[in-house]
């Protein structure tokens, strides 16, 4: 499978929203798992759409029948979901500036069941998303974008995202879950924050350590010189419930939890001063499980 994610969010009203899509391979025709949750409230519409496929030059993401449709590009997304519809526009795109992806040394080790990369740690999105009983229109909402692609998704996994902290110029993302390899599997951790310029990838052989549960997400990673830690709380609303794709079976699983309006905490120091602490309201924060 590969799959694509974005992330929205506006501060002054509290509002967020985040639309997924895949292109899982099947013998008997690529398929996508594709959903779209909006924050307040707990709007999920989400669909398993045959017809998927997926173009690198130009970047392209198209799949649907009459049950639902969606096409996506580098700058644009445009998703139709029965009576959810959602179209966006990106700009101001800030891009992934290391050589290795998110995962670092991990992303160039082959034959490991996923892949993370965070590739947008920034931008500015301007849409609307409309469905039976709501619509919300944005200006300028900040934008954040991942993919990640594999065997499928792990037995299970854990992951978090913010960008807003007031007037700081900061985007944070972590990734953790249960790595296999063969018959070796172990948890591993990333994470990865940009202030203003500056990019922080912390991912193996660098330690990050991680405490999940009861809707609370702890992680802290060190290098030589910087030191991360993140305080996430999922415990003030209750997650919408997103899709899971079982490739071989071209089906979905309702059991990824994602909290669209968590709280994060963010404390980053370089050489033992503090050079970032802030919380979020608007974080997006995940827990999730496959069958297996």
């Amino acid at each position: 499978m590969e799959g694509w994610f974005w992330r929205v969010s506006d501060e002054s009203s509290g509002r967020a929203l985040i639309a997924l899509c895949s292109v899982n391979r099947h013998p008997d025709g690529d398929w996508s798992t594709t959903a779209v949750g909006v924050h307040p409230g707990l709007t999920v519409r989400s669909a398993a759409l045959p017809n998927a496929s997926a173009r690198q030059r130009p970047f392209s993401v198209t799949a649907g029948d009459e049950a639902g449709n969606f096409s996506v590009g580098a700058d644009r997304v445009h998703f139709v979901l029965g009576d959810l519809v959602l179209d966006m526009e990106f700009r101001d795109r800030v891009l992934w500036p290391k050589a290795l992806g998110g995962g670092g040394i991990f992303s160039s080790v082959p034959f490991l069941n996923q892949y993370w990369h965070p590739y947008y740690l920034g931008g500015r999105a301007s849409g609307t998303v409309s469905w039976e009983g709501g619509n919300w229109t944005f200006e300028n909402a900040k934008l954040y974008a991942e993919r990640n692609w594999g065997k499928g998704f792990p037995l299970r996994w854990w992951w978090g995202q913010a960008h807003d902290f007031g007037n700081a110029d900061v985007s944070v993302a972590f990734s953790g879950g249960l790595l296999s390899l063969g018959p070796i599997a172990r948890d591993v951790n990333g994470l990865v924050v940009r202030v203003g310029t500056t990019v922080i990838r912390m991912t193996p052989p660098l330690l990050v350590r991680s405490q999940i549960g009861a809707d609370r997400w702890r992680l802290r990673g060190r290098s030589l010189r910087y030191e991360v830690e993140l305080g996430g709380d999922g415990t003030q609303l209750p997650p919408h419930v997103l899709p899971v794709p079982l490739p071989a079976e071209r089906r979905n699983i309702d059991t990824d939890f994602e909290h669209l309006g968590g709280r994060l905490r963010c404390t980053v120091r370089e050489s033992a001063r503090v050079l970032f602490d802030g919380t979020s309201d608007l974080a997006g924060l995940e827990v999730g499980t496959r069958p297996g």
